[in-house]
């Protein structure tokens, strides 16, 4: 039975908060694995999207999955995310980082990029939509 608001003392309720506290600390500090001083000036960022065709969202995921692993495997590979929309499931998003467009290039040839790019008629609307950014704010001056 939870304890009512008014009986916690507030020492208590200050103890209740120090985790918390140290946990956001800890969140604010850059993650190992994505070093974003080591991303140059002219890094080549992708944001692309795909949607699977009208029940082809398991089979879209299962294909797109293993390229996680494969991608991130690259020493070429700065950063990369796979997500998928939680309101419409088969719309994926990816967001990745290679230090040039020459790196990036070399990824989109590799066998498994273009076995998975091979699978794309059959699974997904319309292709990849891609567009190429450049990366902001990820060196402190």
């Amino acid at each position: 039975m939870p304890i009512p608001f008014k009986m916690i003392g507030l020492s208590a309720l200050m103890l209740a908060t120090v985790p918390a506290t140290a946990l956001a600390q800890d969140n604010a500090a850059p993650k190992e694995g994505i070093r974003y001083a080591q991303i140059p000036q002219d890094a080549w960022s992708i944001v692309a999207e795909v949607r699977a065709k009208p029940g082809k969202e398991a089979e879209l995921r299962e294909a797109t999955l293993p390229l996680v692993a494969l991608v991130r495997s690259d020493p070429k590979n700065l950063v990369y995310f796979l997500q998928e929309d939680r309101a419409q499931p088969g719309h994926f998003v990816f967001y990745e980082v290679f230090a040039s467009r020459e790196d990036f290039e070399a990824h989109n040839a590799m066998p498994y990029v273009q076995a998975w790019f091979a699978r794309l008629p059959e699974l997904a609307q319309g292709g990849v939509q891609v567009m190429r950014m450049e990366v902001l704010g990820h060196r402190q001056p």
